[in-house]
């Protein structure tokens, strides 16, 4: 036994080598426009969001002035930190293509779905705020 902790009537452990060391996160080169008020901003849309889905479920109609304005609060708050978002995933993916591929790649599934949210959210304002 070559542990020196070791001691009589204690079992003996087969211990293997760590593994080497894995490569999880590429750091930032430069941060995004919104990054220090992405969380303050993200809260804003969810209180604003909160309100208007809440106001909707509890029978009042789209065309509601408080409706309106929680949407008109909220989706341009969503448009900018989703897009804010997506540029950080943008450059995360081209980040790891030349180190691991298939990481790169989910990531720009991630960003396509970033886009799609943000076509959701002006999709949605679309409707309401004519209505």
């Amino acid at each position: 036994m070559d542990d020196p902790r070791w001691e009589p009537g204690m079992p003996v452990l087969d211990r293997q080598a760590a593994p080497g060391r894995r490569l999880d996160r590429i750091p930032e080169t430069a941060p995004t426009p919104l990054q220090r008020h992405y969380i303050n901003l993200s809260a804003l849309a969810l209180v604003a969001g909160a309100i208007a889905i809440t106001a909707l479920e509890l029978g009042t109609p789209p065309s509601s002035p408080l409706v309106k304005l929680c949407v008109l609060v909220a989706a341009p708050i969503l448009v900018l930190t989703t897009a804010d978002a997506a540029l950080r995933i943008w450059r995360s993916a081209w980040a790891w293509m030349p180190i691991a591929r298939g990481k790169g790649l989910f990531r720009l599934v991630w960003f396509a779905g970033a886009l799609l949210g943000i076509g959701v959210v002006i999709g949605v304002a679309t409707v309401v705020l004519p209505a």
